[in-house]
Order: structure tokens, then C-alpha cells, then sequence
């Protein structure tokens, strides 16, 4: 049982571009699709509780996964599989940069790349949403939620007013007083990242570990929040890295497969060399592992509790309007010619008509991304 995790989340971490819709919707299909190691309604309720906490909501769901599938070495078996394959890639991308100063071009695969991943979301989130929306008040919450994203609501704040909408709701309807809801709230401690004005200090392995923990420990949200934190704390306030070095970092965490957050083990490396980049990278992923081990057993306790399973069904709802929103937009950026467009229709019916592996589509649109680039400078 082991081995199958650790082979799965190898291959997914290996493959898994495209961020964290992506990679939720390349799970649903292995685990729920393939597999049947959870039903769909499993499923959205560990995505629902990834959300609740701090951390890399992917890797948290490949953590879970784990768990639920072997236990606790399954945890540990399930997360560091689906991070160890990304951690390589970047660290060789980091060392190739640190000697020659420059970064690969990957844009043509990832052209590729990013049109099947469209078709890979869109499929995923269709069964996931009929699962979930399955009653007025989930759909009116969703639209809701959707269009709050839209307009740029903060993540954590949608999360909660969803869930806090169907308990209310569910509560009127029961006529009954409101339970409390501290069992179902955001675990993850509120821990001060600083905000002080620049101030360079001396690097140190022990001080880069003690940021990155903290990040880990506090950050919700995409990409960019990351980039925020980052930029203020190593930039701003330390002065370990230039603005340069840090879009760079986020440019390499955009462009390998598997959790973003590996963004970490570029900095790593350059702040601090090989050891820079293996503390920096346990760092960051080090509180993901604390939160669902805590968290994990949990999930299922939630839904014998009315209270809890309002709230958890609220976040469920938003989980999946937000990933609806980034797909959107993920489409609107990347189908905007001939080759993504039918790169995401043959995807699309590869993988609903005749079922063709998640990951196996990603490996072929990178190729064919490649190969019309290459035609095209040929031209």
C-alpha cells in the first residue's frame, strides 16, 4: 500500500504543472476516478479542510490522502513523494542559475502544458460540483462565492463567510440556537511575520529556517500572497535577496510541476548553497504536515456534528467556486489561439471519452508545445 502511494505521488509530483487546481484536479481523477480509494464526497471534505488551514492546499490534500489510505506513514510517504520530485528539479534549475546566472526557457512546453491542464480542471471540477451543489442554498452560495472572487475578495474571508452562510442558514431552519464554532475555525496560528522597516542582517541557516516556518505556518492564498510575504521579509526587511532573484524564484516555482511553495528551495539555494536549500524547503512544508496530522482525524468527526458539517459544506461549496474562478482565468490567458484551443477539446474528450491518464495528457501537450515552437523557429 505504500509502494502504490509512494509511485502515485512520485508521477503526480513529477507531472502535476499548472498549480494547485491542477493538481487537485490530477488527484480527484487518480484517487476518486481510477483508484476509488474515496468517494467524491470523501474527497471534497478533505479539500474543504485543506482550506481551513494554513500551508500549500495541494500538498496538504496529498497529505490527507495519505492518511486516509495508510495512516501515519502514509502521511509522511504521501507528502514527501508528491514534494521530493519538484525539490530536485528546482534545486538543479537553482544550481544552473547560481553558475550561470540565467534561467532556462520552458515557455513553449508549458504553452502546451497549460491548454490540457484547462481540459484537466474543467472535467475534475464538473464532478466535483455536481457531488457538492446538490440543493438551492449550495448553488446560491456558490454563485456567491464566485463572484466575490471575481472582485477580488480575500480567500480565507470567502471561505469563512460561506461557511458561516449555510450554518446560519441550516440553523434558522432548525430553529435552534447556534453551537460555537471554535472547533471548526482556521487552525493555523496567526504568527507575526514582521513588518519593520528594512533592516539588513546577517544570513544564517538557523534565521532562514525560522522564516520559512513561519510562512508555512501563516500564509493562505495563491501564489501572489506568497510573493508578498516573501518580498517583505527577504527583500525588505533582511536584504538576503534582490527583487530580481526574487521574481526569479517565483518564475521557478511557476514553471516546475508539483507545489509552488518549492519556490522556497530556489531561495534556499541562493541565499545559502545546497544546505540553504534543503532547510529552507523542509521549512516551508514542515507546518503542512503539523496541520493535517492534527486536523486529519478530524474530518471525519466533522460531519457527525450538524454545526460542523454546515460549515465544512459552506467550504466545500467556496473551495470549488474559487477553483472554478482560477480556471477561468487560467483559460482566458492561455486559450487564445488555434493550437491551445485544440490542444484543450482533444484533452477534454481523451480524458472523458476514453479515460486517458491525467498525467499522461500533460507529458503529451508539453511535447506538442515543444514541437510546434520548434517548427515555427524552423520556419
Amino acid at each position: 500500500m505504500l509502494k502504490e502511494l509512494a509511485l502515485l505521488f512520485l508521477r503526480l509530483g513529477t507531472v502535476a504543472f499548472g498549480g494547485p487546481a491542477a493538481h487537485i484536479a490530477m488527484m480527484e481523477d487518480e484517487v476518486v476516478r481510477r483508484r476509488g480509494w474515496l468517494s467524491r464526497e470523501e474527497f471534497v471534505d478533505l479539500l474543504g479542510a485543506t482550506n481551513l488551514i494554513p500551508g500549500p492546499n495541494s500538498t496538504e490534500l496529498a497529505i490527507h490522502i495519505g492518511h486516509r489510505r495508510a495512516g501515519w506513514p502514509g502521511l509522511l510517504v504521501a507528502g514527501a513523494c508528491f514534494i521530493l520530485p519538484a525539490f530536485f528539479m528546482v534545486f538543479a534549475i537553482a544550481w544552473a542559475y547560481a553558475r550561470y546566472g540565467a534561467l532556462p526557457k520552458v515557455d513553449a512546453v508549458l504553452h502546451g502544458v497549460k491548454a490540457v491542464i484547462i481540459a484537466v480542471v474543467a472535467q475534475a471540477l464538473w464532478g466535483l460540483l455536481r457531488t457538492v451543489v446538490r440543493t438551492p442554498l449550495a448553488a446560491g452560495v456558490g454563485l456567491a462565492a464566485m463572484t466575490a472572487a471575481f472582485l477580488g475578495v480575500n480567500e480565507l474571508l470567502l471561505l469563512l463567510l460561506s461557511g458561516l452562510a449555510v450554518l446560519v442558514w441550516r440553523g434558522v431552519a432548525r430553529r435552534s440556537a447556534s453551537a460555537p464554532l471554535w472547533g471548526v475555525l482556521p487552525l493555523g496560528p496567526w504568527l507575526p511575520l514582521g513588518t519593520t522597516a528594512s533592516v539588513s542582517e546577517p544570513f544564517s541557516l538557523h534565521g532562514l529556517f525560522l522564516f520559512f516556518v513561519k510562512v508555512g505556518s501563516v500564509l493562505y492564498g495563491s501564489g501572489y500572497v506568497l510573493l508578498a510575504f516573501l518580498r517583505s521579509g527577504l527583500v525588505e526587511r533582511y536584504g538576503w535577496l534582490t527583487e530580481a532573484q526574487l521574481l526569479d524564484a517565483v518564475a521557478v516555482g511557476q514553471v516546475t510541476p508539483g507545489p509552488v511553495f518549492t519556490t522556497a528551495t530556489f531561495i534556499g539555494y541562493v541565499v545559502g548553497g545546497a544546505p540553504g536549500a534543503v532547510v529552507a524547503t523542509a521549512g516551508i512544508f514542515l507546518p503542512a504536515f503539523v496541520f493535517v496530522a492534527l486536523s486529519g482525524p478530524l474530518v471525519p468527526r466533522l460531519r457527525r456534528s450538524w454545526v460542523a458539517g454546515a460549515v465544512l459544506d459552506g467550504v466545500n461549496v467556496a473551495s470549488l467556486a474559487l477553483m472554478a474562478v482560477v480556471t477561468w482565468q487560467l483559460g482566458r490567458a492561455v486559450l487564445v489561439g488555434p493550437l491551445p484551443v485544440a490542444l484543450a477539446v482533444v484533452a477534454a474528450v481523451l480524458l472523458i471519452r476514453y479515460r486517458v491518464n491525467s498525467a499522461w495528457l500533460v507529458v503529451g501537450g508539453g511535447v506538442v508545445g515543444a514541437l510546434a515552437a520548434g517548427g515555427l523557429s524552423a520556419g
